[in-house]
């Protein structure tokens, strides 16, 4: 029974561990956010966006839905409210 609890435990607790070490990829930000592209122009989120720890892009949504995804090179700082 003390075996099952304890697998039962790592089970449940597995999604945390993974959180807070570097194997999960994506950060999820609460939006609206306001994406600076390296032009000087500026992209506004209209919901949460994620972004990739280690290729650092961005993905987004537009007001229509869309997906859309903004990398490193091509933005140059973002904000969120």
């Amino acid at each position: 029974m003390k075996k099952i609890l304890s697998v039962v435990f790592l089970l449940l607790s597995g999604c945390s561990l993974f959180e807070e070490t570097k194997l999960v990829d994506i950060v999820e930000i609460e939006g609206p956010c306001t994406i600076i592209l390296t032009s000087g122009a500026s992209i506004v989120s209209y919901g949460n966006m994620e972004i990739s720890r280690r290729t650092q892009a961005i993905t987004y949504r537009d007001e229509n839905g869309k997906l859309w995804s903004v990398f490193k090179d091509d933005y140059s700082n973002y904000s969120c409210e």
